[in-house]
């Protein structure tokens, strides 16, 4: 799968393909779109939202699905600030409406299959710069393609980068809330690596934990009306440390956030780090660095957008997932499929933790 090979096509064609296409578009689409901060409901579906202008190296993709992730939920909310209007999503997969010169002369042609992670993928229509595309292989649906751009990408930073190599092959990582989202991921792709995997799980979600091929499966109950795992049900740090010998793990992989922060600090082995990279039940809230002195540990909060900087790296992340896939090493659960004009709906059904996989819309 690259995307950097130039094709031999000549301008002129180019542009006749791209004037085809383009006119071919219409003026305006259906969006889910926020135009105040708030709730789910603050996600509206707008029907004449303005079909985005492609600039140059870009190209218009005609999408068939979005991803609906946790970041999305947090863009929503205000959390992490955003101008408004905007047009939520940024995880979506269809095919190639338009294409720029720029693009075209890269090889890419209308009709192509494409998975990409731009803001505004909540909508019918989106601008995307050639470089963030990837292009999907024969043998992976496109609903699977959308679900591996930003969870799968996630889930393969965390396991192959975040932690810096401060664990190594043979070694113990937790993993929480392995039954749903990117851990799912997360669990399957360290195993890829050759970690010894400690994942938790609810109740609700044990079938789906235990297909991922964990070592050790901690089961918490549920919280009263929620599907998230009640952290204060167990003593995860105890069976963590006699799963363990008394050592700890070398890595936690960590997205709920405000529940678990304690647990996979107490978690770690000597010099091991703690990868903050969610807020499923809160925001971690800030603790003195000295917290860090009694095992000499490590702290990150890293984000996707740092670990594909560059062409080269994202596309190497998505041939391991995507051949992960085809290879039948790395399995992924679609859960469930919103309309579009459903938007609010599925940012409810993430957000009360009733996920056991991927959530869609379709557009």
């Amino acid at each position: 799968i690259n995307m950097l090979s130039l094709c031999s096509a000549r301008v002129g064609s180019s542009i006749h393909v791209f004037r085809r296409a383009f006119s071919s578009l219409p003026e305006t689409m259906k969006a889910a779109v926020v135009r105040e901060v708030g709730d789910a409901d603050a996600l509206k579906v707008e029907s004449d939202f303005p079909v985005p202008k492609m600039g140059a190296g870009q190209v218009i993709v005609k999408n068939e699905y979005a991803g609906i992730n946790f970041i999305d939920t947090y863009h929503r909310k205000g959390l992490y600030a955003r101008d408004l209007p905007f047009i939520g999503g940024q995880e979506g997969g269809g095919t190639v409406a338009a294409v720029s010169d720029e693009a075209a002369a890269q090889g890419i042609k209308v009709g192509d299959r494409v998975a990409y992670s731009v803001f505004g993928s909540y909508a019918e229509y989106t601008a995307v710069p050639a470089s963030k595309l990837l292009p999907v292989p024969d043998g992976v649906s496109l609903d699977v393609a959308t679900s591996c751009v930003v969870q799968g990408l996630t889930a393969h930073y965390l396991t192959s980068s975040a932690h810096a190599d401060l664990i190594k092959s043979g070694e113990w990582c937790l993993i929480h809330g392995v039954g749903g989202g990117t851990c799912q991921w997360a669990a399957q792709m360290a195993k890829i690596r050759g970690f010894k995997v400690i994942g938790t799980a609810s109740k609700g979600k044990e079938d789906i934990a235990k297909e991922l091929g964990c070592d050790e499966l901690i089961v918490c109950n549920e919280v009263p009306g929620t599907s998230y795992e009640d952290y204060e049900s167990v003593d995860i740090v105890s069976k963590v440390k006699e799963v363990t010998n008394g050592e700890g793990v070398k890595c936690v992989i960590d997205g709920i956030g405000k529940s678990t922060m304690d647990i996979s600090i107490e978690s770690l082995a000597r010099r091991g780090i703690f990868i903050s990279f969610g807020n499923a039940s809160g925001a971690v809230p800030a603790f003195p660095v000295l917290r860090l002195i009694g095992k000499s540990a490590y702290v990150t909060r890293p984000k996707l957008l740092d670990y594909v900087v560059t062409r080269e790296e994202l596309v190497w992340r998505a041939n391991e997932v995507f051949g992960w896939l085809l290879n039948g090493q790395l399995k992924v659960s679609v859960d469930t499929t919103f309309p579009l004009d459903q938007a609010a709906e599925g940012h409810k059904y993430l957000e009360a933790g009733k996920s056991k996989g991927k959530v869609l819309y379709k557009i």
